[in-house]
């Protein structure tokens, strides 16, 4: 019985990068003598998950095992995951321990006209974004906090080639590094679900070519399933508005998300998005009145088929 060699590959190479980031103290061993590996060595985990150091390995290597749900428990304790690396550790080795690979679905990214209905009515930034993190649509107000998507290459609508390609994203990005590796987060977890997908192949590859900081965070295997947030963008008209964020899944699994950004009441970031918002309104009248189209205004870049817009 044949296994999924890629999710196989991925899993070994999860592992080894979980093991990596351990310490024995931070499991409750002897340092011993001075140590030749960084991170724990394969038999001290396997030892701590009750496991041969030969099988663990051929997990590691991503050969042929199987690993039981119990297993995965006992690995999982061993390496001190959380929850979200928990839940990757399981979506791997299931996939791998099929006896072939299961049929794949990728099917085209679409949104649905009643989203772009609803972005439309909104009245704060709100964007949808792919499985890979490409942008597919964006309201009014979201194109005024960021820059307008349409001077970009359709292939670099995307958050985290914006955010690893674009100098000006991250010059005004205050906590790039964190918004970097929560991004990369949520692509390992996208990538959980067909490590072989074209898109995702092609940002990773891109990125890893062109930017020595993707390549380190991408090797650390972090994985998240982030659903909400805060962040802080810098506008050069506006100033710093500090957002929170919350994700809102469209129909398809895994599929697009509804991604919205709002600040508390009588704050001074929500002054600052309703002063977005009258510029917006003041650039459309000035459309309307003239013949020709206004230059579009420089934002902050993004970071994050059809025509996108709503």
């Amino acid at each position: 019985m044949a296994v999924d060699h890629s999710f196989a590959r991925e899993l070994g190479d999860f592992l080894r990068a979980r093991r990596g980031r351990l310490r024995p103290a931070d499991v409750g061993l002897e340092p011993g003598p001075r140590r030749k590996v960084t991170g724990l060595r394969r038999e001290e985990i396997a030892l701590l998950a009750g496991l041969s150091t030969d099988y663990y390995q051929r997990m590691e290597q991503g050969r042929d095992v199987r690993p039981s749900d119990d297993v995965l428990d006992a690995i999982a304790g061993a390496l001190c995951l959380d929850d979200n690396e928990r839940r990757h550790l399981f979506t791997l080795a299931r996939a791998a321990r099929r006896s072939k690979p299961a049929p794949t679905r990728r099917a085209q990214e679409r949104v649905p006209n009643s989203t772009r209905h609803l972005l439309r009515a909104m009245t704060t930034p709100a964007v949808v974004l792919g499985q890979h993190l490409d942008l597919l649509a964006w309201n009014p107000l979201a194109e005024e906090l960021f820059g307008d998507p349409t001077t970009m290459p359709p292939g670099h609508r995307n958050a985290l080639v914006s955010l690893f390609q674009d100098p000006e994203t991250r010059l005004r990005c205050p906590d790039w590094e964190p918004t970097a590796l929560q991004y990369i987060g949520m692509m390992r977890a996208a990538v959980a679900t067909d490590p072989t997908h074209p898109r995702a192949t092609a940002i990773i590859g891109e990125l890893s070519i062109r930017s020595a900081d993707f390549r380190r965070y991408w090797a650390r295997h972090d994985v998240r399933e982030t659903v909400h947030g805060t962040k802080v963008f810098r506008h050069p008209r506006v100033g710093e508005i500090a957002v929170e964020w919350d994700t809102y899944p469209l129909p398809g699994s895994p599929g697009p998300v509804l991604l919205v950004y709002t600040a508390e009441p009588d704050t001074p970031a929500a002054e600052r998005l309703q002063l977005l918002a009258s510029l917006r309104a003041a650039r459309d009248r000035d459309l309307e009145r003239s013949p020709r189209r206004p230059e579009r205004t420089t934002g902050t870049g993004w970071i994050f088929g059809d025509d996108p817009r709503p």
